[in-house]
């Protein structure tokens, strides 16, 4: 008898069994869109999220939404505005996971590829984009915000040191220009006619930091790559949640004034967050500073809370901030602190509800804050307990790496045509399946933490 083979096999159980134990809301939306196009989960993920209806995520996204008002000022005319904020309105979504990379990094533009791909099957006319700029220059052997891609190659970006590189962070390090002389000794190796002219074009500017010159590039890139301009990138970054935060702590009656400045609040805030990293999930959190990044000397600063001071542990006279809410909102709005990845995503995701699309580490954290912002929460006080019924419904999606080509970027791009380089590649990934793109799931099977997390699930039962 000849066996009958499935021709449409589903995603592998096992591993949607243990992505349900953490963020069962990502399992769901592989397990609906397996043998969808790549572009049809992409609209998904940025499909309508339900208005805030608590006080406390009311007044987030209204603080969310002035802060972007003023990052679409610099990038876009008056009358676009209030198109894209009311997009936004209705399918609030950032695409996050994206560190301070150039495009040409490989990862970086297959995850941006991929919230485009979103946007446009959507019909929006901008979509948002997080950029983390706390990691230094170059992270490790030529890797980082201060080197160039080339696929074959790596250029020194902005011509600094590779001892200065290593030594400040993008969203500091400044004022910088590209390095025109390494650009085009690149231009005589190699085909770059689908970045090269782009990036020169810039060849005389100077920017104020890293991290401003890296967006304002990337924008560039995407407005030659897409000259119909079908959707707009908007990037944001720490100082963007830097300057929420601190509008946040404009009146100490709210949310998080009362968690981190009341003892007894922030007592039972540090104690969730304890519980959760001692927990069988422990090892997706983030823990390497207290609350709050500092900078000093163009670098990012680890920082512990003593004595009701931030401070650098074992530098006597490095930064100290008390904690207090006056002293924090001015510290964050003068440069001097960035909060920490919890606070930032509660600033731009979880209280706003706004749904965040990230990497497999990100999906695991993001679930994790969910969690301790709700463990820290007081059902006593009425708008508290409406927050916390409106938190039952989790944003949260994968989707870095879920478009994970194996080559370069430039060979991508090559031969693709000139100006319609992302519409061509939107059709191509109408015709790819979800499941083929992630081939089955091997990046989730190969993680080391969701694996870990696998075995200790399956020896529990």
């Amino acid at each position: 008898m000849t066996a009958v083979v499935d021709p449409t096999p589903m995603p592998p159980a096992e591993i949607l069994a243990v992505l349900s134990l953490l963020c069962p809301e990502v399992a769901r939306d592989i397990e609906q869109n397996w043998h969808s196009p790549v572009s049809d989960y992409a609209r998904h993920l940025w499909r309508p999220v339900a208005r805030p209806v608590s006080g406390p995520a009311i007044a987030a996204r209204s603080i969310l939404r002035d802060v972007l008002r003023q990052r679409l000022g610099a990038i876009m005319q008056p009358e676009e505005i209030g198109k894209v904020l009311e997009e936004f309105e209705h399918r609030p979504v950032i695409q996050s996971g994206l560190h301070c990379l150039l495009l040409m990094d490989r990862i970086t533009f297959d995850a941006f590829l991929l919230a485009w791909l979103g946007a446009v099957e959507n019909g929006l006319s901008a979509f948002v984009n997080f950029m983390g700029t706390t990691m230094t220059m170059e992270t490790v052997g030529r890797e980082g915000p201060g080197w160039l891609d080339v696929g074959d190659d790596k250029v020194n970006l902005f011509g600094m040191g590779r001892h200065k590189l290593c030594r400040k962070s993008a969203c500091v390090a400044g004022p910088v220009s590209i390095n025109q002389r390494a650009l085009l000794a690149v231009g005589d190796q190699t085909d770059a006619s689908r970045w090269l002219g782009t990036l020169l074009a810039s060849q005389d500017k100077v920017f104020g930091c890293a991290a401003d010159a890296i967006a304002a590039l990337n924008e560039d890139l995407v407005a030659n790559w897409d000259r119909s301009g079908m959707a707009v990138p908007v990037f944001i970054d720490d100082r963007l949640a830097a300057s929420a935060l601190a509008r946040h702590f404009e009146y100490d009656g709210s949310l998080l004034s009362r968690l981190l400045i009341e003892p007894a609040r922030r007592q039972r805030l540090d104690q969730a967050l304890q519980e959760a990293a001692s927990g069988p999930f422990g090892r997706f959190l983030p823990n390497a500073t207290d609350y709050f990044w500092g900078i000093r000397e163009e670098r990012v600063r680890r920082l512990v809370l003593k004595n009701g001071h931030l401070i650098e542990p074992d530098r006597p006279h490095g930064l100290s901030v008390p904690f207090e809410r006056e002293h924090l909102k001015q510290a964050l709005l003068d440069g001097v602190l960035v909060p920490n990845l919890f606070l930032m995503f509660l600033i731009l995701a979880i209280l706003p509800r706004v749904r965040v699309v990230g990497g497999l580490r990100q999906i695991g954290y993001v679930a994790l804050f969910h969690s301790i912002l709700l463990a820290a929460l007081d059902e006593n006080v009425p708008e508290e307990r409406d927050l916390a019924t409106e938190l039952q419904i989790q944003e949260n999606a994968w989707g870095m790496r879920v478009i994970d080509e194996k080559i370069s970027v430039r060979e991508q791009l090559a031969g693709l045509p000139e100006g319609e380089l992302f519409p061509d590649l939107l059709r191509r990934y109408r015709l790819r399946t979800f499941s083929e793109t992630t081939d089955d799931l091997k990046l989730v099977r190969e993680n080391a933490r969701w694996r870990k997390i696998g075995r200790a699930a399956i020896k529990a039962t």
